[in-house]
């Protein structure tokens, strides 16, 4: 959420809470929404890694820096240089970000994840079959929860999205899915969670708008 997001070679970019049962947080809900085309939509649903190059491609870094240039803009910040002059002539192009916008856009269109799992099952490319099988590993509830999230994150400023992302997280937290997915993918490390319930169908509407409601003891509070 800074104004320099500084990028590398060795960085990787990634939101992979719907794995344990949970949904993109720390402001997931603000910056996925605003990133080009889908690509907030498929990340946060799939939990796709990003590297360095990909990021700058896509916003969420504002610089690339290569890693030989690190030092020196550590000395120009310590010297009390302002960050961008510090940054300088240091930051410079990365390599190509092998990141094909057209799938993404495309294949992650809709606003429903059984839509994009219907679009992704049609397609039938090698790419689609592979966000199609990261997709069924996922809980069922979080998809649903992270859909919903990223639709109504669209449309709100950055303290209403904490606001909501603080009202998920005290309940989701609580939930059944959560503490599977801690325990499959943390824990035992054997990533094979027992979701509840396990299938997209099953996950019923009143019960994701549910999490989304005000808190009974009061919601997040931001100073005057």
């Amino acid at each position: 959420h800074g104004s320099h997001r500084v990028a590398g070679a060795g960085m990787v970019f990634a939101m992979p809470e719907t794995g344990i049962g949970l949904f993109p947080d720390v402001g997931g809900s603000y910056v996925l929404p605003r990133l080009p085309g889908r690509l907030g939509w498929w990340l946060g649903l799939t939990g796709a890694r990003l590297g360095g190059a990909a990021c700058l491609a896509s916003g969420i870094a504002t610089h690339y820096l290569p890693g030989d240039r690190h030092q020196e803009v550590i000395d120009r910040l310590a010297a009390g240089a302002a960050v961008e002059a510090a940054l300088g002539a240091a930051v410079a192009p990365p390599a190509a970000p092998g990141l094909d916008r057209q799938q993404v856009d495309r294949l992650f269109a809709d606003d429903s994840v059984e839509a994009i799992v219907a679009a992704l099952a049609a397609d039938g490319s090698p790419w689609a079959h592979e966000q199609l099988e990261v997709l069924r590993q996922k809980s069922p509830t979080a998809l649903a929860v992270t859909a919903r999230q990223l639709r109504q994150g669209a449309t709100l400023d950055f303290e209403a999205c904490m606001v909501m992302e603080y009202r998920l997280a005290c309940r989701l937290c609580r939930t059944a899915d959560f503490l599977e997915g801690v325990r499959a993918v943390v824990i035992d490390k054997d990533h094979a969670p027992r979701w509840q319930p396990a299938r997209l169908s099953e996950v019923r509407p009143d019960v994701v708008e549910a999490l989304f409601a005000p808190l009974e003891g009061g919601d997040l509070t931001f100073p005057a």
